[in-house]
């Protein structure tokens, strides 16, 4: 009966000192992960559209490099895309003070989402100056349903395959090709 009572009492405190240490873990370990995700650039595919009037076409490619700034979500290339497409426009014979006005507020504001909606205006206006200037090849008109509060928005492209500037790489893929311009 001692020896039980001994390996009881041995087993109490045995229980007791390990049961101890572990009770007063009350620090937190933290532990910080590094990653070295680096954001992929979009680019635009080759422009295979010939076009009557240079000028036209000095537009259009300064229109296709902002594009690509607001799909890569840059809103510094979009400013530093302004200042060719704001040359070439003002140059084509075509310019309008709201269009002007809309290269500005891009150029100026560092916000690209602000970037992005004036952006609207500039594509109405280019796809203007696109009827009738093609010798040969196609314009895309695509169109992105969920832009702005899902009231859509339009933009123009090179290729048929989507790459959306109102949303960036949040929703690269989100569109559709809505029309072409020959």
């Amino acid at each position: 009966m001692k020896l039980n009572y001994l390996l009881y009492l041995f087993y109490i405190a045995f229980a007791f000192v390990s049961c101890k240490n572990d009770a007063k873990k009350t620090d937190l370990e933290i532990v910080t992960i590094e990653t070295t995700q680096e954001k992929k650039l979009y680019t635009s595919s080759k422009i295979e559209a010939e076009f009557n009037d240079p000028k036209v076409a000095a537009v259009y490619n300064g229109y296709i490099e902002l594009k690509t700034a607001l799909v890569n979500t840059n809103s510094e290339l979009a400013a530093l895309a302004c200042d060719k497409l704001m040359v070439a426009y003002t140059n084509s014979g075509n310019a309008n003070e709201e269009t002007a006005k809309a290269i500005e507020k891009i150029k100026n504001d560092t916000n690209v989402e602000t970037q992005r909606e004036a952006f609207v205006t500039v594509t109405n206006s280019v796809e203007e100056m696109l009827e009738g200037a093609l010798k040969s090849g196609t314009i895309y008109k695509q169109f992105c349903p969920m832009a702005f509060n899902n009231t859509g928005g339009y933009w123009l492209s090179n290729s048929k395959d989507i790459q959306n500037p109102y949303f960036g790489d949040k929703m690269l893929k989100c569109g559709r090709v809505a029309s072409e311009i020959k």
